[in-house]
């Protein structure tokens, strides 16, 4: 075998390793519109997982109690149990629903994102359980004079 044939098929194999068997996300903007248009968090929580109502066990969310800067509150999350799915509602912008993302039994269920706050409200992560139940924790926070613009 020549040298540059050997590389070829190396490179093509070495190629085929990196790329997953199956890629699979789920576009909830289509296959769920009413949650991105969803006024109330317990309206876009109905929308995705049919019920408003959460466990308060299994999810922790940490954010500040006074965010300086409404444009850029920083927000963790986690889930310390199997879930198939795991969302972020916040009830100071017109619109409730913030992400929602899917989970695999390889997933590690801890998140941190930054999302824009009009005013002081509330944050809400639930997450569907493998078991259909709805897990969530909550938290309240300040937004300084200024809101989204700081």
């Amino acid at each position: 075998m020549k040298r540059r044939e050997f590389l070829n098929l190396t490179m093509g194999a070495l190629a085929l390793a990196v790329v997953p068997a199956s890629v699979r996300a789920e576009d909830y903007r289509k296959s769920k519109p009413t949650v991105w248009s969803a006024k109330t968090v317990d309206d876009a929580m109905k929308a995705l997982y049919g019920t408003s109502t959460i466990i308060e066990k299994g999810v922790k969310v940490k954010a500040p109690k006074v965010a300086s800067n409404g444009g850029a509150v920083p927000v963790n999350f986690s889930a310390d149990m199997p879930i198939k799915s795991i969302a972020v509602f916040q009830d100071a912008n017109p619109e409730a629903a913030v992400v929602v993302y899917e989970a695999t039994k390889y997933s590690v269920n801890k998140y941190a994102i930054k999302i824009k706050m009009a005013k002081s409200g509330t944050i809400t992560v639930a997450a569907l359980g493998q078991d259909g139940k709805v897990y969530g924790a909550k938290v309240t926070l300040d937004v300084a004079l200024g809101g989204c613009e700081g």
